[in-house]
């Protein structure tokens, strides 16, 4: 009756510690992708509530930069709005840049008008 050498148990062994390392990657790489689309998700809602809110005034948002935290799922952002002239006075660029823990996450930009 034969059995297996040493070197072959410890190449088998070897393959299949390579083959779950690999596995053990591409798991990571799923969860940090899904983590990061869960963060661009959250981010653009709060990108989005504070655009609807300028749209909503009727009226020309002031030129200057404000920042306003926003809590999504438990979540902390940080919402940063620019407004910028354009060459037409009667339109103002908005650009709404969210942050989470200091790192830019998602950016929207829209052209706001005179009502």
């Amino acid at each position: 009756m034969r059995g297996f050498t040493l070197i072959e148990v410890l190449v088998a062994l070897g393959i299949v510690a390579i083959a779950l390392a690999a596995g053990l990657r591409a798991t990571s790489a799923l969860t940090l992708n899904a983590d990061r689309q869960s963060s661009v998700l959250l981010a653009h809602i709060c990108a989005e509530n504070e655009l609807v809110k300028i749209r909503l005034a009727r009226q020309m948002p002031g030129i200057g930069d404000t920042s306003v935290a926003c809590e999504q799922a438990s979540r902390s952002f940080e919402v940063r709005m620019s407004v910028l002239p354009t060459p037409n006075p009667s339109f103002h660029r908005v650009d709404a840049q969210v942050f989470d823990a200091g790192a830019p996450v998602l950016r929207l930009s829209t052209v706001v008008g005179r009502y």
